[in-house]
């Protein structure tokens, strides 16, 4: 049974490092058992600078979600982002030696697995291939190519890369905890889990993930990611933009920016004024929200036109019924969503990681600063549904052609799974899969 399986999800982020332990429901549904949070000090901007300070972090949020869950960790889902993601769209095809069969799903893991040779960068390397659409012989605008007749088969993949150094760093830090890495996710692809029903997936949507270093973007059409991006911005910086222009200290900033900011200047009240409690033997510092909220929004402006940017880049500005959904810890800044219509043109809403959560004792899971970290564990079960999919295809074949090769047998045990999960995660509702 599902439920039976417990999935961790661990998000190392710019400024706290989560630890979530979920469960399926016997109605499909997430609990989450347990959460272990620790403060980040050895992130920056969503790339490891310190790895003992991020080793101790982690075993920090382990330890408390192992105490909450009753439950020993030793595997978990990681989450992966940076300045350094990068994407890119590519076209590769191969022909078919055998052309009386169907396509079958080692045809199109020997296509997407060639996608994994591409020659990138040096210093990086290939974490997600994700197709978009299928060609066979000449018909075009396939989504599944499998039990169709063709010799040759093409395809259009979404191709994202990261450097090796953050991924080889993320994998160290897990492992001096103590941990294995059971899948490295590219984090808005975890959010958009989380956030986005598959109707914004069909219309077209926007997802946007505010977090303390960075903001990620994710763009969806008719069901299909069509491009990814990480811009090097987030929360962090405009508490540093308060911290530098009320002249307070960090922790001050941050809680003026939590407690009392707006995006936009105008719905500040001209005459409040909050005290700070000045440095040693120094009178109280006061400071008025309506300079506080200048500060804000002159930074988050920025932000909002660079998002804006990234999304007229991608050439699907015109096409994205949905919208745009803002999620992660800074779009809980009152007015942010005014400010982004005004500055976009777009319908905009705030993404609470509801959709697929069950009845849980933690409640603070279904803040937006939480929906990398359900998505992480929402795609460790799609992993196990894809799995136990490619098993069932495996022991099928096995009965219908009496003499597999056991070069067929090898390829689908081993590429099956990754390539259905990106599959899955593109086109199926994770809600609705009973397969495990």
């Amino acid at each position: 049974m599902q439920n039976d399986k417990i999935v961790v999800g661990l998000d190392i982020g710019t400024t706290k490092v989560c630890a979530l332990v979920g469960r399926k429901n016997e109605f499909g549904k997430l609990e989450i058992l347990g959460m272990g949070k620790a403060v980040s000090e050895g992130v920056v901007r969503g790339m490891v600078s310190n790895i003992d300070k991020t080793v101790e972090a982690i075993k920090k949020a382990i330890r408390q979600a192992e105490e909450q869950s009753g439950i020993n960790i030793g595997v978990v889902n990681v989450g992966i982002a940076g300045q350094h993601i990068k994407s890119l769209l590519h076209n590769g095809s191969i022909t078919r030696q055998v052309t009386d069969h169907e396509i079958t799903v080692e045809d199109v893991n020997r296509l997407t697995n060639d996608m994994y040779r591409l020659v990138t960068p040096p210093g990086s390397e290939i974490i997600h291939v994700m197709p978009q659409e299928y060609k066979v012989d000449y018909e075009e605008g396939i989504i599944d190519p499998v039990g169709m007749s063709g010799v040759r088969l093409e395809g259009n993949f979404h191709i994202i890369t990261a450097q090796s150094n953050a991924i080889n760093n993320i994998n160290k830090c897990v492992t001096r905890a103590g941990l294995a890495v059971e899948n490295l996710i590219l984090e808005p692809l975890a959010s958009c889990m989380s956030v986005l029903s598959d109707e914004e997936k069909e219309a077209g949507v926007v997802l946007v993930d505010i977090g303390g270093g960075t903001t990620d973007l994710a763009i969806f059409k008719d069901n299909i990611i069509r491009h990814t991006a990480v811009l090097p911005f987030g929360g962090n910086i405009i508490t540093s933009d308060i911290k530098q222009g009320c002249m307070v200290m960090q922790n001050q900033a941050e809680q003026l920016k939590v407690k009392f900011g707006k995006a936009i200047a105008d719905e500040a009240s001209e005459n409040e004024i909050v005290s700070i409690p000045g440095l040693r033997d120094r009178t109280p510092k006061e400071i008025s929200l309506k300079n506080l909220a200048y500060i804000i929004e002159a930074r988050m402006e920025e932000i909002v036109e660079l998002i804006y940017a990234e999304i007229v880049r991608s050439g699907y500005a015109n096409s994205l019924a949905a919208g745009i959904v803002v999620t992660g810890g800074g779009s809980q800044l009152q007015n942010l969503v005014q400010l982004v219509e005004y500055i976009t043109g777009m319908d905009t809403r705030i993404g609470y990681p509801n959709e697929h959560l069950g009845k849980s004792k933690i409640d603070a899971v279904k803040s937006p600063m939480y929906a990398t970290s359900v998505g992480l564990v929402l795609a460790g079960y799609q992993s196990i549904d894809q799995m136990a999919a490619g098993y069932t295809e495996t022991q099928q074949e096995q009965t219908e052609y009496k003499k597999p090769t056991t070069t067929q047998k090898a390829a689908k045990e081993s590429n099956g799974g990754l390539f259905q999960m990106i599959k899955g995660f593109l086109s199926d509702d994770i809600d609705n899969k009973q397969s495990y």
